[in-house]
């Protein structure tokens, strides 16, 4: 009797560890909502993280709105690269924008929910407006171009038919290569977790929660890079290969200087969008033994340091710029 009593113990046991393990694994096949961690091992310190990333935010906003307001106002300024310069602005408001609201909300408010089909929308802006962020670069990288190689032809190359033609180009473009990133990530099942260990939903980082192989996934993200940065990266080269070439057969070492001044602005926007996009790409790829938390830091910083930096370098580096702002503060001021 008392062996029968054991075996039937022994038994209950192994059902009810069993039936608890088997909830535990919940389908998440189509989940209704992912909970985002914001920077796990750093729970304790976000609210002083999230003092430098609102005052980077709050920067953001104010540069490029300004940029914004100056060549609106500024009739000498409806030029090619203004234009190209505020499609850069909208660009970065948005990107910056459909971040860091929520992050922001995680970090003050401890609200870590996120709908499943907004974090695919999410995830599909992100990955659009860094590729437009791209693009924008190259169409300013063609028009230095052509004022310092064909400067006669600038006006009747780039009129504003052709400069809405290529903000268009842009933007399909970009948008179109983003697309599959959304249905890539419903199309696997999730099977152990709803929690992304991020402040916002990037690819990567919510595939990986997946339960299937996710190699294709990777791949087209990997495509995608070489795809449209790599491919904007060589034609940047191409047209710098070329501007140097035309300065360096400027008579004068004040006109090469004076030339080559014109393009330093753009240069540095070119550094600070690339360096921190390719290193958060491939560490976030290949980076196996880097700490989670700097993973994250280097994900937010990858989409907040060239919207902060941007209308920095422009609004310095460009004199016509930067004398609208001073006469406008000038004017208030008397």
């Amino acid at each position: 009797m008392q062996e029968t009593l054991f075996c039937l113990k022994v038994r209950v046991g192994h059902l009810l560890r069993y039936s608890m393990s088997d909830s535990n694994k919940t389908n998440f096949t189509n989940p209704s909502t992912f909970i985002l961690l914001g920077i796990p091992g750093l729970e304790v310190a976000h609210i002083w993280i999230s003092i430098p990333l609102c005052a980077m935010y709050a920067i953001a906003m104010l540069g490029n709105f300004t940029i914004l307001f100056i060549v609106k106002r500024e009739q000498s300024l409806h030029e090619p690269m203004y234009y190209f310069l505020c499609m850069l602005a909208v660009t970065d408001l948005l990107i910056s924008t459909s971040t860091m609201p929520k992050m922001l909300s995680i970090f003050w408010f401890n609200s870590r929910e996120i709908s499943f089909t907004a974090c695919l929308t999410q995830m599909y802006f992100v990955h659009s407006f860094s590729g437009m962020e791209s693009g924008i670069l190259v169409s300013l990288a063609f028009d230095r171009y052509v004022a310092i190689c064909h400067p006669l032809r600038h006006s009747t190359i780039l009129t504003n038919s052709i400069v809405a033609k290529i903000g268009l180009a842009v933007v399909l473009r970009s948008g179109i290569l983003a697309l599959p990133y959304p249905f890539l990530a419903r199309w696997w099942p999730y099977c152990r977790t709803n929690l992304i260990p991020h402040c916002y939903c990037r690819f990567i980082a919510v595939v990986k929660l997946a339960c299937a192989d996710i190699h294709i996934s990777s791949y087209y993200g990997l495509f995608n890079l070489v795809s449209v940065n790599g491919m904007d990266v060589f034609f940047i080269a191409i047209s710098y290969t070329l501007i140097l070439r035309a300065i360096f057969r400027l008579p004068t070492k004040d006109a090469r200087l004076k030339t080559f001044g014109t393009c330093i602005s753009h240069l540095c926007a070119i550094l600070a969008l690339y360096i921190p996009d390719f290193f958060s790409a491939f560490t976030q790829r290949f980076g196996h033994n880097v700490p989670l938390h700097f993973l994250v830091l280097i994900g937010n910083v990858y989409l907040l340091v060239p919207p902060v930096l941007h209308p920095i370098i422009y609004g310095v580096r460009t004199k016509q710029i930067w004398g609208r702002l001073l006469h406008l503060f000038t004017q208030k001021g008397t």
